[in-house]
């Protein structure tokens, strides 16, 4: 294979079984894990290898040096080979704005896996469509990622754009409200407002250090903050996201 996924911990295996657009390659699992994972989902069609628990380990090590990856222990006995999901294109991802009412999530350069896993996990939570991502500079789809992401990976539309500022700029032509979270913002989300709008909504965040960055953050419409109530003004990304999605995406 000259590009594949390895899926590791068993809500995310057990979603991208389910999921109908996975291409899968193989299950390799010990006899206990691959019980425990039928207890979920059904693996008929899936083609399973039984093996000991250290041949997982050594399986695993063997695909983690493939992917060019630092090896580390595979948990819960198994692990997911399967062919990557296929991205939006840049032609979906506008024709699905101009169809409304997108939650669009979009994030400039973050580059933390653990970071960039919690955050889509939170994103489908609250119901985000799509995810967008620089080409460069972002998070990848390790082993880790897929782990922490929980299963998420499954349910979100992902695109990666050579031009995040471009993008948003076309976002905000068809009918998108764009919000930059930042800590030096005076204003602060207004959950009414966004509740309000009646076409897409576009959210982004920012790198972990710096932030958003200043030639995305120019074409934004709002940038805004979230109240602090003590001394420190600023939280980590995906605690940040979490608090900004149910402003901007939860229930009201």
């Amino acid at each position: 294979m000259e590009d594949f996924d390895l899926i590791v911990g068993i809500h995310s295996i057990v979603a991208a079984i389910k999921n109908p657009n996975r291409d899968i390659v193989k299950l390799v699992a010990t006899e206990d894990a691959r019980d425990e994972i039928k207890k979920i989902c059904n693996l008929d069609k899936i083609n399973v290898e039984l093996v000991s628990s250290h041949k997982v380990q050594e399986e695993g090590k063997r695909l983690y040096s493939d992917k060019g990856l630092d090896y580390q222990r595979i948990p819960s006995g198994a692990f997911l080979v399967s062919q990557p999901l296929q991205e939006l294109e840049t032609r979906e991802l506008y024709d699905l704005a101009k169809a409304g009412n997108l939650r669009i999530l979009c994030l400039d350069q973050i580059s933390d896996v653990h970071n960039g896993a919690a955050i889509l996990r939170t994103a489908s939570f609250y119901g985000v469509d799509v995810v967008i991502l620089p080409g460069k500079k972002s998070f990848g789809t390790t082993p880790t990622y897929f782990r922490i992401a929980s299963g998420a990976h499954e349910y979100l539309k992902l695109i990666k754009v050579n031009n995040l500022a471009k993008t948003i700029s076309k976002l905000k032509e068809l009918d998108t409200l764009t919000i930059g979270l930042s800590e030096h913002a005076e204003e602060q989300i207004d959950t009414e407002m966004i509740a309000k709008k009646s076409g897409n909504v576009a959210l982004v965040l920012g790198k972990e250090e710096t932030g958003i960055s200043h030639a995305v953050m120019r074409v934004l419409d709002k940038k805004m903050s979230i109240k602090t109530q003590g001394e420190i003004r600023s939280l980590n990304v995906s605690v940040a996201a979490a608090i900004s999605l149910e402003k901007c995406f939860g229930i009201s």
